[in-house]
Parts: structure tokens; sequence; C-alpha cells
């Protein structure tokens, strides 16, 4: 199957980027400065995402917050105009057919952005049962991210109309006569932004941007580990269909509102049993690992207790390149999920000590105000 190409294509290329497959399209996983560095310039001054294989879709009409509502468990009644949130989109049998950010653009009108893996399952769902409103796909529109602690200064250089965004909201902005949206969001822990723009201008925006001394290109595998660190979880690693957000540790994803005994409890798809699992508890749960030495323990790696018994298998791992020292996430058994409980990670048939610890595993850093 041939893979799609985002507009940046030929400047990751000038840029020197490796592009490997990635749901679908050809995509930078690392640029000539390699991801440890990558990770690292992000961290500590400005990293450029282009993330424009995500989806965006604005969803809008008379109906649209009941509709949308039905589908999730947010509060998008109480949700200001240019405020989001981030959501699930979830299934009858409770499980989770993709995470997602939800902008309330105006009254009656949302904009989602969607994960690339996960679009046409999620316009097939959306359409299925949003047929009462309308539906757009952005798709000649760019999404480009700018992170790390001197991404605000860089910001209100080019776009001054951003300089008051605070954590989870957006404005309208002006780049060379051309509207575009911008959030103050991200997915790396760190304070950071993400601009909607329109295809025939994301190449001016990104030389723009990358013209700044703080800023670098930054492909794919840096985006992994910085999410890593950050404890964010990542389609198709910590969330699949089968797996509910209360097993994922996602309980805050759920609207206070939304709530069993909220104001508009329940009434999206699979509650009941979310429900239910909120007040029992669930067998397997989502934890944090330390790993205890310098041996990278990478998804798919069995987990066992001191008994020998496996308890969970490893959702995703890598080295923390901020903490100098390898992490992961798991799905383990809830009696096993206690802080500090030691457990082994099989990495090639040698046994690795872990730690169930908290996450984050790195400090988040967003700007709250």
């Amino acid at each position: 199957m041939s893979l799609k190409s985002v507009p940046l294509e030929s400047l990751h290329q000038t840029l020197g980027a490796k592009l490997v497959p990635f749901a679908g399209y050809n995509m930078p996983v690392q640029y000539p400065t390699g991801i440890i560095k990558e990770h690292l310039h992000t961290r500590t001054a400005a990293g450029l995402f282009d993330v424009s294989h995500m989806g965006q879709v604005v969803v809008s009409g008379e109906g649209v917050v009941s509709a949308l509502e039905a589908l999730m468990p947010a509060d998008l009644e109480g949700l200001a105009v240019n405020a989001q949130t981030y959501s699930l989109l979830t299934n009858e049998a409770g499980g989770v057919i993709d995470d997602l950010i939800v902008t309330r653009w105006a009254e009656d009108q949302f904009m989602l952005v969607i994960n690339a893996g996960c679009k046409d399952k999620d316009l097939e769902h959306l359409r299925s049962h949003l047929a009462s409103v309308n539906l757009e796909v952005l798709s000649q529109h760019s999404l480009l991210a700018l992170q790390g602690p001197k991404a605000r200064a860089v910001m209100n250089d080019l776009l001054p109309e951003t300089q008051n965004l605070v954590f989870m909201t957006g404005t309208w902005a002006q780049f060379d006569g051309e509207e575009v949206y911008v959030t103050c969001s991200g997915y790396t822990g760190e304070d950071g932004f993400e601009i909607s723009v329109p295809n025939s201008h994301v190449e001016a925006l990104a030389q723009k941007l990358l013209a700044h001394a703080d800023v670098l290109p930054i492909g794919l595998g840096a985006r992994d580990s910085l999410r890593l660190e950050a404890g964010l979880c990542l389609y198709g690693h910590e969330l699949e269909e089968n797996i509910s957000p209360i097993q994922a540790g996602l309980k805050w994803a759920i609207a206070k509102a939304r709530r069993h005994e909220g104001a508009r409890a329940g009434g999206y798809l699979g509650s009941t049993i979310i429900e239910a699992q909120w007040v029992e508890g669930t067998d397997t749960v989502r934890v944090g690992l330390k790993v205890l030495g310098k041996r990278p323990v990478r998804e798919g790696a069995a987990i066992f207790d001191a008994q020998q018994r496996q308890v969970g298998t490893v959702c995703s791992g890598g080295f923390g390149a901020t903490l100098e020292q390898p992490v992961a996430m798991a799905y383990v058994s809830a009696e096993t999920a206690a802080l500090g409980t030691v457990l082994f990670a099989d990495v090639r048939g040698k046994l690795v000590d872990v730690e169930v610890a908290k996450t984050p595993f790195v400090a988040q850093r967003y700007f709250r105000g």
C-alpha cells in the first residue's frame, strides 16, 4: 500500500530527516542530531513537530453537544468557547476506540483532533452516530506542535495573539494574512502550542519557526520518548478497544458531570460498564515502571512477580533521556500494582528488575497562568 505524504515532506527531506512508515504516512522519525539530542532539546528549549498526519474534524449544528456527549464522557455542555478537553471515544463494551482533543470553537461548533492510525474507523464511527449534525474533515489543514520551555517566547514573537493562552485554551491568530488556530497544548509534558494552519501556508510557518535559534525540528522518535516520560497514553499501546478508561488509569478523563454521581451521569457508549468498573475496580491496571538498571524494557515484554508468575505485559518502554535511565508502562494485575512493588521484566530471556512507580516520570510543566 502506498504511503500518504504530509505537506512538509520535502522540507523534512531537506532537513535530513529519516522518513519511515507511520499510520499510513511517510513521517520523520528523527533528524541528523538524533533522538536523544532532539528529546533533550525539547526539554530545554523548543522543538517543532509535524503532526499533520493526525485528523482534524469539525462537528457543528443544532444539538451537537448532546450528540457528541453520547459518544464520549466529556462535559461539552460546560466547556467554554476556545477551551479544550482531552476525551475518549468509547464503545458499547466500555473500551476505547480512540483518545482525542476536543476544542469548542463556537456554541454549536467543535474541533476534534484524532489519531492518525484511527482516522478511518473514527470517521466511520462519528458519521454513523452523528447523522443529525454536520461533520467536516479539515483535509486542507496541517498541524504543527511547538513544545518546550522556550516555545512561549518564540510564539509571542511570531503570533502575539497567543501570549495570554493558558493550558487547554485556544485562539485565532493571523499568519501572513491567513487565519490559523492555536491552542496551548501538546503531548510532551512541556508548555507548548499546536497550530492548525492551511496547507498553503504550513511551510512558510514552519520555516519562520525554525529560523529561531531556540527551535529544532523533532521527529516521532523523540515525540514517543517525551510522551513516555510524561506518562501519557499512546493509542495502540496503552489504549485499545478492549481496554477501558478505568484499566488505563484515566478516571480523570471522565468529566465530573458524567461520572456515576454527576449531574449528567453516563449516557455515552459503554458507560454502564465503565461506571461499574469505577466502583468495583478492574483485574488489570496501567502502571509506570522504573527500570532498576540500564537495560531498556520494550513493548511486549512479559512481567513476572517474585513467584515467577506472569502478572502483566509492557505496553510502552524505552530510554528516558531526561532521567538518563529506562522507563516503561505496563498492564499488571491489580494486586501487584502498588507503588514500590518490585517485579521482573523478561528482556530476551533475562529477568530485569523493575519497580512500580508513579507517573509522570518527569514533572509536567504546562502553563496554567
